[in-house]
């Protein structure tokens, strides 16, 4: 999983996101950077590594996330259950693994009661902010 997630860890900024619209749900949200960082946390019985979402709308705040990559993708677990029926993001490297292109999609979660209609993407498009 570590070797896995280097290409992965930064801070990523985005800069396209889809808009999405779910009639349940009453606020939209600006995702406006991710965080994903090396350490390792542990979540419930699995080992990941700690990161944070930024978002400005509905309100400006910072949440802590855990996530994982495996093979050629990485997994954020821990959107906010009151932004949304999210389980997380998946995301991808498109241009390998050293790539400043991060792409992924809002991922689902059914558990939480809502009904999306299958089919239905939210994605985003992320890009590496370098150190300054």
């Amino acid at each position: 999983m570590l070797r896995a997630s280097r290409p992965y860890v930064g801070r990523w900024q985005v800069t396209r996101a889809d808009t999405l619209t779910l009639p349940q749900l009453g606020d939209r949200f600006t995702l406006v950077a991710l965080a994903l960082d090396s350490t390792r946390v542990v979540a419930g019985t699995a080992c990941r590594l700690r990161g944070a979402l930024v978002f400005t709308v509905p309100r400006p705040d910072t949440f802590g996330v855990t996530w994982a990559a495996y093979g050629d993708q990485a997994f954020i677990y821990g959107w906010p259950a009151d932004l949304g029926p999210f389980g997380g993001i998946g995301v991808s490297l498109p241009g390998g693994q050293n790539g400043d292109t991060l792409r992924g999609a809002l991922l689902f979660d059914s558990r939480l009661g809502i009904e999306v209609r299958p089919g239905v993407t939210a994605q985003l498009v992320a890009r590496r902010m370098r150190q300054q």
